[in-house]
């Protein structure tokens, strides 16, 4: 995952952390320097994470690299911004619900497996538009409402496990009024 390549927007994101930081103090000017030449000097994702580490709380960190399983137990956890999704994303949820934004997250291949373990827990996903989810795993006593609209050559997020007593939700971004007006016309035709 460290591996792959960063954007400019990435680099952007980096640097604007740093402006921050020492517009704060918390660091000096030679510093600011030293890691803005850096990050714009980064080619990878892995690069530009070390960059940030000591500055902002992870949670908060321009971008995440970060590979460890999703779980909550009695409550709600959340992953957004800019994230890197590995291939297969292990997820726990007892009692809880996990919300994973994938709208600006970066997706490590076209078919992305998120092997769920939920006992009366949701999951909500985000996904931006044209990306398909398929829930192939075993559901007892749950609920499916997903509204994502894929395209046909799209990345596919595949939801495998087991869910007992939950649920998935899926949601794509709203489209304007003057994208849904334009559709529906589009279709009397």
């Amino acid at each position: 995952m460290r591996d792959l390549r960063a954007s400019d927007a990435d680099r952007e994101r980096v640097a604007a952390v740093l402006g921050e930081a020492v517009a704060d103090g918390r660091l000096t000017m030679e510093e600011h320097s030293e890691r803005t030449t850096r990050a714009y000097a980064a080619r990878t994702l892995g690069e530009l994470t070390g960059l940030t580490g000591d500055l902002i709380p992870e949670e908060a960190q321009p971008i995440l690299v970060d590979d460890r399983p999703v779980s909550v137990f009695f409550g709600r956890t959340r992953r957004d911004g800019r994230w890197v999704v590995p291939v297969k994303l292990p997820l726990l949820a007892l009692f809880g619900t996990v919300e994973l934004d994938l709208r600006e997250a970066v997706l490590q291949r076209r078919h992305i497996v998120v092997v769920a373990m939920v006992l009366g827990g949701r999951i909500r996903l985000l996904v931006p538009e044209g990306v398909r989810v398929d829930v192939t795993g075993r559901t007892i006593l749950s609920t499916r409402d997903l509204r994502a609209r894929p395209a046909s050559e799209g990345p596919t997020i595949e939801v495998a496990g087991t869910m007992i007593f939950g649920s998935v939700r899926v949601r794509a971004p709203k489209l304007s009024l003057r994208t849904r007006v334009r559709n529906r016309l589009g279709r009397g035709r």
